[in-house]
């Protein structure tokens, strides 16, 4: 609930509705089964420093987030920029006429990566949310990311999918996504 009063404050402010923004809500996470959802930014901040939350996939996929840049978020008072980077992942908040997300990404992997470059080929400004966050809740893992981790055949696919879908971009969009094509092999 708190979330949305923000992210409903922003998106009047920033004027989602007239420009191509990605409201960027920054993910924590905890590790806990049990959780009370803080209140402020300033008790978020608490539980951080106190190790009961963590900036989300901080143990096992910084890259995801990273770009947010959480040491600035800790200060922010205004929204801010960041500008995509490989594997980046972000929770959005977008008009209803952006690009959706590719079907070829179903179940788990690159979703949301390939959502985010697409926002990026198009301009979209990646604006990060100074007030606004989200907590993700420990769960068992889902069918797919198990598929993913133990079926050496659904990670080829996937990185089949990932190179098709990479091509694609470099045609509809040209020398502008040839970042796309580079920061895979670096």
């Amino acid at each position: 609930y708190l979330l949305f009063l923000f992210t409903r404050k922003s998106v009047i402010q920033l004027d989602l509705a007239n420009t191509k923004k990605a409201l960027i809500v920054p993910a924590f996470e905890t590790l806990r089964y049990r959780l009370s959802f803080p209140k402020s930014k300033a008790e978020l901040l608490s539980m951080l420093d106190m190790g009961t939350l963590f900036t989300f996939r901080y143990h096992v996929w910084t890259k995801g987030h990273a770009p947010t840049n959480f040491a600035k978020w800790r200060t922010a008072t205004t929204p801010y920029r960041v500008e995509w980077e490989a594997d980046f992942e972000p929770y959005v908040v977008v008009r209803k006429d952006c690009p959706e997300y590719d079907r070829r990404f179903v179940g788990f992997g690159w979703n949301k990566v390939a959502h985010i470059m697409e926002l990026d080929a198009q301009e979209y400004e990646f604006t990060v949310l100074p007030n606004a966050y989200m907590i993700h809740m420990p769960h068992a893992p889902s069918f797919d990311i198990t598929k993913f981790r133990s079926n050496k055949q659904y990670r080829i696919c996937l990185k089949t999918l990932k190179e098709e879908f990479q091509q694609d971009m470099s045609r509809h969009y040209g020398f502008a996504a040839l970042k796309y094509l580079t920061a895979e092999n670096n």
